[in-house]
């Protein structure tokens, strides 16, 4: 699997490692062995989402400038994520639109 764009401390497999991966890809669940898999007892400290990413698309919007002020004053220290909290607020537009159509 090769990504064009490589991001920093991402690798490609090797030829070996792509072969290992093909051949564990290709055995029944039960003949994997997980012995050497780490016991998780406590699960009280997870974040969910913790290591996704989502792909960001960058645009050019033009956005009224009395919204951007309302959420650059509302951000953090000299108005740092202001930008997530725009994104934050569209994702949750979006969320409630589709479980209204769902309905």
């Amino acid at each position: 699997m090769k990504e064009q764009h490589m991001k920093k401390g991402m690798f490609e497999l090797t030829g070996e490692h792509q072969a290992r991966l093909e051949r564990l890809k290709a055995l029944p669940d039960d003949e994997i062995d997980t012995s050497d898999k780490p016991v998780i007892l406590e699960l009280k400290n997870a974040r969910r989402g913790a290591f996704y990413r989502p792909v960001k698309q960058q645009i050019t919007l033009r956005v009224d400038a009395d919204v951007v002020a309302w959420f650059k004053k509302h951000a953090g220290e000299n108005g740092r994520g202001y930008q997530t909290a725009i994104n934050r607020a569209l994702r949750e537009h979006v969320v409630q639109t589709e479980r209204k159509r769902a309905t």
